[in-house]
């Protein structure tokens, strides 16, 4: 019998869930990458959204900052960016006589890095060293990124002339990996009367009501890391990550699908991921079905596919179905 949600959510879990009506109330048709970028701030990570353009990405995390209270940066990558456009430089003053730090845009609490795949590896490099240090190096010197420091990057799977793919050690410190795909008509209809809307109002995204503050999002990933979690549960979270990295115990089919398996971090976001689910649905237990429903944004990335797989257009998310379908749940 499964035990019953709490009837009197805890303050953080109440201020979470005003975010997240927020946040569906302007990203019309998009109710994964809301929930997924949610799970994302309560675990601590980073978030790659694939899709085409025009699905609301730039504006979900542009409304994740007007809801929190943290600051905001876009950056367009572009083919002839340089690391210091991100993180900064060392500017010389003639009137002071020495060189000065000046910021790059990475220092906010959210960033947006739009098209991250148009950049070259230089620069992507010096972000995803940002996400994974939480600081910057700078000739000798090194600078602390914000507490609260949460990188969105997105990739356009429609056109690839001229970018330059993220290699897998460095998609393997995006702690998700999320699709995001066109709305139906019935919601397009929606956007178009927001949009319109918005237009007569000359206004764009609302701020809410009362924005979260800092200290209410650390606290809330307090209480995510300590929600019940079962041992059989944990086993099930590691067995699924050794099945992607010696699928033959499990199923011939993986056996020819899989080329290269997953890393320990793809455990670890399974986990955090999970609890996070089960703490933003007011329950203070993590399920399999918490587990089973993140495994495919915490697995897609890191899952490199056979040559032969490929060409046969086999996918990952084929693969991720086929892993919850040949290893038992608790």
């Amino acid at each position: 019998m499964d035990t019953p949600a709490s009837s009197s959510p805890h303050p953080a879990q109440a201020a979470f869930a005003g975010l997240r009506a927020y946040l569906e109330e302007q990203i019309l048709g998009q109710e994964t990458l809301v929930e997924r970028l949610l799970v994302a701030l309560l675990a601590d990570g980073h978030l790659l959204v694939e899709g085409p353009p025009g699905l609301a990405k730039t504006r979900a995390v542009k409304a994740l900052a007007h809801g929190l209270e943290g600051d905001f940066q876009r950056v367009q990558f572009t083919p002839d960016m340089l690391p210091a456009d991100l993180t900064g430089s060392e500017i010389y003053r003639p009137e002071e006589g020495g060189f000065h730090f000046q910021r790059g845009p990475l220092f906010h609490n959210l960033i947006l890095a739009d098209e991250i795949n148009r950049a070259p590896a230089k620069v992507q490099s010096a972000l995803l060293e940002a996400m994974g240090e939480r600081q910057i190096s700078v000739g000798a010197a090194t600078y602390p990124l914000p507490r609260l420091f949460l990188v969105m990057a997105t990739q356009n799977p429609i056109e690839h002339e001229g970018t330059y793919p993220l290699p897998e050690a460095q998609l393997d410190r995006f702690m998700l990996h999320t699709l995001v795909d066109y709305p139906d008509r019935a919601t397009t209809r929606r956007i178009m009367d927001l949009a319109r809307r918005e237009a007569l109002e000359a206004r764009e995204l609302p701020p809410p009501a009362t924005p979260l503050t800092q200290e209410t999002v650390f606290a809330a990933r307090r209480e995510v890391l300590e929600l019940t979690l079962a041992d059989s549960l944990a086993e099930y979270i590691a067995a699924l990550v050794e099945a992607t990295r010696d699928p033959g115990k499990y199923s011939g089919k993986l056996a020819e699908w899989l080329r290269w398996g997953a890393s320990p971090r793809a455990a670890i976001a399974m986990e955090r991921g999970a609890r996070a689910l089960a703490w933003l649905d007011g329950r203070d237990y993590v399920s399999p079905e918490d587990v089973q429903a993140i495994a495919p944004d915490a697995l897609r990335h890191r899952l490199l596919l056979d040559y032969t797989a490929q060409a046969r257009g086999v996918t990952a998310r084929q693969c991720v179905e086929e892993l919850l379908r040949q290893v038992p749940a608790p």
